[in-house]
């Protein structure tokens, strides 16, 4: 069974910044670039920074109410 968040298992709620990247197709830097810029949707665990997949889809959709990005978060 193949558990790549792209491929739509619903058991993903969140991704890397790496394979946001790679769903948006930007570089690895740029992403974290971005989502330091607070321009991708992150939230921040330890030193993990992760990408909520709602709010991505909502950012790409054009609407980006409903997600928060903490002032914690790079």
């Amino acid at each position: 069974m193949d558990d790549h968040p792209e491929n739509g298992n619903p058991e993903h709620r969140v991704v890397t910044v790496s394979e946001a990247a790679s769903m948006l197709r930007i570089s690895r830097g740029a992403a974290y670039e971005a989502a330091r810029r607070k321009e991708i949707p992150t939230i921040r665990i330890g030193r993990r920074v992760l990408v909520p997949l709602a709010a991505l889809e909502r950012m790409l959709a054009g609407n980006s109410d409903g997600y928060d990005n903490p002032e914690g978060a790079r």
